[in-house]
């Protein structure tokens, strides 16, 4: 299936609905809204501002919607005043995305929406981000993977389509390693870290990690902060913020995601990168199933790992093999 196909399949599941779309302005959620502003019957993008999202997310949230010229709603959510969230533990991101799920199915309804969904993409399957669980219990419609389009597509789509969207749109509680407090100070020293990189860089994703004492920087072009020795201007002014040692990640950050099998002799094995709900996925299969313990599921010609370890046999090339691969990742339910 090629890429225009899956666009038409997203086409088809929003023709002529009143869709409500979880709204960032990045890449996922910027097609969705395009696409809906084509097709459906009324479309309204819902923003949260949680207060942790980078410089201008809100504006250029706005920017992106009037350009569409779609219904847009901002929601004001102060998770500093969250206890549970700023305590920063390993389900931050699910306990992030319950809140902000919340009130846009909230505001949605009130709003008479009765097509609600989200960017998510097939590529986010084989990623460690439980934030999906709540996908799933909020009942939100996940378009980009029933067409299974992965984030290389959606990017590809975008760029060929000259579709404005913006690159950086990742809250910045996730530069502070888990079961580490999340404070105001911190997001503070980490928001004016990343402006200031930016504003010194054509760099369009900045991220400072902070590792108290060490701050790790991640780019998507490295070669931006070794002109004219930038590097030693961005040393020092991050130093200046507090912290002692500046280190620079040499893995550019690449957020076009996709995904490849190990695929050899008509069998194929992937290895997620996290432990599967056995319970609950059991539930998704229901009359596929072939075999099933406490540890593994087997369907016909596929193995299902508590693990995270997928197998599969008798497949007669590398497509069929990806495709059922694809088609199983909508019904696996992970653990957080």
């Amino acid at each position: 299936m090629d890429l225009e196909d899956k666009i038409n399949i997203v086409k088809s599941i929003l023709k002529d609905k009143n869709v409500a779309i979880g709204f960032s302005g990045g890449a996922d959620s910027t097609l969705i809204a395009y696409l809906a502003s084509k097709v459906a019957a009324d479309t309204l993008a819902i923003t949260v501002n949680n207060h942790l999202l980078p410089t201008e997310f809100v504006e250029n949230t706005k920017n992106v919607t009037q350009y569409f010229n779609i219904k847009h709603e901002i929601v004001d959510i102060d998770f500093y005043e969250d206890e549970s969230f700023m305590s920063n533990t390993s389900s931050r991101c699910y306990e992030c995305r319950e809140l902000m799920y919340s009130q846009i199915k909230r505001i949605a309804e009130k709003r008479g929406y009765d097509f609600i969904c989200d960017g998510n993409n097939i590529s986010d399957l084989v990623i460690d981000r439980p934030g999906i669980l709540v996908t799933y219990k909020k009942e939100f419609e996940t378009p980009f993977i029933e067409a299974k389009l992965t984030s290389k597509e959606i990017h590809e789509y975008l760029n060929e389509n000259k579709i404005p969207y913006f690159r950086s749109t990742t809250c910045l509680a996730t530069r502070i390693p888990t079961d580490t407090p999340t404070t105001r100070e911190k997001i503070s020293k980490i928001r004016h870290c990343e402006d200031y990189i930016s504003s010194n860089t054509k760099c369009e994703i900045v991220k400072v990690r902070d590792l108290e004492k060490i701050a790790i920087v991640e780019l998507d072009d490295i070669s931006e902060i070794l002109k004219d020795n930038k590097f030693k201007q961005i040393n020092d002014e991050l130093k200046k913020r507090g912290f002692e040692k500046v280190t620079l990640n040499l893995s550019q950050i690449n957020d076009d995601e996709f995904i490849k099998i190990n695929y050899h002799d008509s069998l194929f094995s992937y290895q997620l990168p996290y432990t599967i709900n056995i319970e609950n996925t059991q539930k998704q299969l229901k009359n596929e199933i072939t075999y099933i313990d406490s540890k593994k599921i087997k369907l016909k010609n596929l193995e299902i790992n508590e693990n995270g370890l997928i197998k599969g046999y008798d497949f007669k090339n590398y497509e069929t093999a990806l495709d059922s691969f694809m088609e199983l990742l909508k019904k696996i339910r992970r653990n957080v």
